[in-house]
């Protein structure tokens, strides 16, 4: 292992005047208009000159903590500080984290700018790939430290923090942050609804800044013993969540055993029963996906929480609860996350949970089918496969069919035709102007009528 220059003279450009104002600005993002925020900010420079002194004094105290639950995917305790509190350790976090970023392997992921959950599944997969190409089997070994946030150890946090810094003034304010004693953060392993009592010199709160900082530091004690010591080369790891390859399952074993000793003696940290050893081939779930070398798919209680979702939004939306932008977000969002994965089937559930009873086409299919442009018709419009560019509503009793699978325009019965076929009796039905002829009852409908979301919620 390569030693590094321990950290020297940076507290003085933490509590720099521009430096927290630049702080001021990260901390604000995305919540200008919530009333602390709004409160600093009518103060600003008094209240930067402020923090600055408490910083320069060494008398700058932790605020109270503002204690909340989340319960997707599962119930967590989040603890959120004063926006005063969170502009002190953005100032920490711009001048800090990028001299830690340099201690990490490549292969370390999550709350690193570029290195998210989707860079995470891509080298997962490239590695599968490439490892089957030379082995006949190869296997995945997955590991998860138990309740990682809360068993934090202060004091070899502290430790680890001492031998990288040298700076006395920066170590004093991070363990005021790091212990904040008058809360306690730690909690029992098997403590899953929190409804134990808190343990004291243990633990990092979810929701701080620093904690993530120091979240990764911690487990970068683990990525060097895996890499340096245990000479794993196919090995990553998303926060407390770890991944190794290999062709040899009885390795696979060893590795975890060891990385359970170091865990243990080292950190104090525990695996949970999560631990497991199997196959490339049945799928690996990771980062939200369950990853194959040829594809990736969504995690099925992740497809079923989106389903349940728009099931009820569209419900909300008939009942007036909510409005058809609201609903048209929801999906644009989910759209944006099943770019990433093989979804054409759930895309496909997906849409006929949106729409239901209602037909609510004009809004929410301008954006999906972008990109599928056949040509253009006689009055200048484009025409798209799987899906016009405005959506207009296609001659009654035609029904299309797309790669095999069933989209339904009308909720009647209607004769089945190819996508081409539909297009042509679709560009011969409709008018100059834009509006549609229908051929049954030869009545003329606007372009897009009755097909707003607007409309079927009204």
């Amino acid at each position: 292992m390569i030693r590094q220059k321990r950290i020297k003279g940076l507290y003085p450009q933490i509590y720099d005047f521009e430096n927290l104002y630049q702080a001021y600005r990260q901390a604000r993002k995305c919540k200008r208009f919530r009333d602390e925020v709004l409160q600093f900010t009518d103060n600003l420079e008094e209240n930067l000159i402020e923090l600055q002194n408490h910083l320069i004094w060494r008398t700058y105290r932790v605020g109270r903590y503002r204690e909340f639950f989340v319960y997707e995917p599962k119930k967590r305790l989040i603890m959120a500080l004063p926006f005063r509190d969170r502009v002190v350790q953005w100032a920490i976090y711009r001048q800090l984290n990028p001299l830690l970023e340099r201690r990490y392997i490549h292969n370390s992921y999550a709350c690193r700018v570029g290195r998210g959950t989707h860079r995470a599944a891509d080298r997962l997969q490239y590695w599968m790939r490439y490892l089957e190409r030379r082995c006949e089997r190869v296997y995945a070994l997955k590991l998860d430290v138990a309740r990682y946030f809360f068993r934090v150890d202060h004091d070899i946090l502290m430790r680890i923090l001492k031998r990288i810094i040298a700076d006395e003034d920066l170590l004093w304010l991070l363990e005021t942050i790091i212990r904040s004693e008058d809360t306690r953060f730690g909690v029992a392993l098997e403590d899953h609804q929190f409804a134990g009592g808190r343990i004291a010199s243990i633990g990092m709160p979810i929701g701080n800044l620093t904690s993530q900082m120091c979240a990764n530091l911690y487990l970068n004690e683990l990525d060097q013993h895996v890499k340096h010591d245990l000479r794993v080369r196919h090995y990553l790891r998303y926060m407390d969540d770890m991944i190794i390859l290999h062709p040899d399952k009885t390795r696979l074993w060893q590795l975890k055993t060891g990385i359970s000793t170091f865990l243990q003696n080292h950190l104090r940290l525990e695996l949970n029963s999560k631990t497991s050893v199997r196959p490339i081939s049945q799928g690996v779930d990771f980062c939200g996906y369950r990853i194959w070398t040829t594809h990736r798919k969504l995690r099925k209680s992740t497809a079923k929480k989106m389903k349940r979702r728009l099931r009820y939004l569209r419900r909300a939306c008939e009942r007036g609860e909510v409005t058809a932008a609201d609903l048209n977000a929801s999906w644009q969002s989910y759209c944006g996350l099943l770019k990433h994965c093989s979804s054409y089937r759930l895309k496909s559930k997906l849409e006929q949970e949106i729409h239901g009873a209602t037909r609510i086409d004009s809004i929410l299919w301008p954006r999906h089918c972008r990109g599928f442009c056949l040509g253009r018709d006689h009055d200048g419009s484009r025409t798209h496969r799987g899906g016009y560019a405005h959506r207009p509503a296609l001659p009654a009793g035609i029904r299309v069919w797309r790669r095999g699978a069933r989209s339904r325009r009308h909720g009647h019965a209607a004769s089945r035709v190819s996508p081409m076929a539909a297009m042509r009796q679709h560009r011969n039905h409709r008018m100059g102007d834009g509006r549609i002829i229908r051929p049954a009852t030869g009545s003329v409908q606007a372009r897009g009528a009755s097909r707003g979301v607007g409309a079927a919620c009204a």
